[in-house]
């Protein structure tokens, strides 16, 4: 589930990003969405509970529980989503998290955990509307494909929704092929894998 919530929860506890890798690629904001039109994405890992994590993943909830639902997503909604639905997996060394950020603000966020010795999933994907179509979801996915790498797994799957066109689309575009479903989860779709055996183009 996805969510962009319009208030920080002051009470999450900041923790320093794991690692200091940093990814970036440039792109042109489009006029009027209320950021620097141009700029560059920088990915780098974080941990979940710091405050710029803890945004990104409600933003992503609310977005993809409100397209579910065809409403908006009360704030109550959101806590209880993310009850339901625990990132505490996406820490080392069973997984990751990092946060993009596009001219210095906090848009982007995305999530892996390892599910056996050789696979690792994609979760919690999520890039601004307003920052779509600038590059941060290939920033994304390079980021934590690197991370699959260093955590020493041969490929990384994912499962989205029907309705999550874009999304369907972005993987497409990196190389991610539709398989069978490899989970029940109650809200999957589609499911995706991608080999990291070969070489990351530059």
């Amino acid at each position: 589930m996805n969510t962009y919530s319009e208030q920080r929860v002051q009470s999450a506890r900041a923790v320093p990003p794991a690692g200091t890798g940093a990814r970036r690629t440039s792109g042109t904001i489009t006029p009027g969405a209320g950021l620097p039109r141009s700029g560059s994405w920088t990915v780098v890992p974080e941990h979940v509970t710091t405050p710029d994590a803890v945004v990104l993943r409600r933003a992503y909830y609310a977005e993809v529980a409100g397209r579910y639902w065809n409403r908006q997503v009360t704030a109550s909604e959101i806590d209880q989503g993310l009850l339901e639905f625990p990132d505490d997996g996406l820490v080392a060394p069973a997984g990751g998290f990092v946060v993009g950020r596009w001219a210095g603000e906090p848009l982007a966020c995305g999530g892996i955990r390892r599910l056996d010795p050789v696979t690792a999933e994609l979760t919690k994907v999520y890039v601004d509307p307003r920052a779509r179509g600038t590059g941060g979801g290939a920033a994304l996915l390079a980021a934590l494909e690197a991370q699959g790498r260093e955590m020493g797994v041969e490929r990384v799957r994912l499962d989205t929704r029907s309705d999550l066109v874009e999304a369907r689309a972005l993987y497409a575009r990196h190389g991610y092929a539709e398989i069978p479903a490899y989970n029940s989860g109650p809200y999957a779709e589609h499911w995706f894998e991608k080999s990291l055996l070969a070489t990351p183009s530059a």
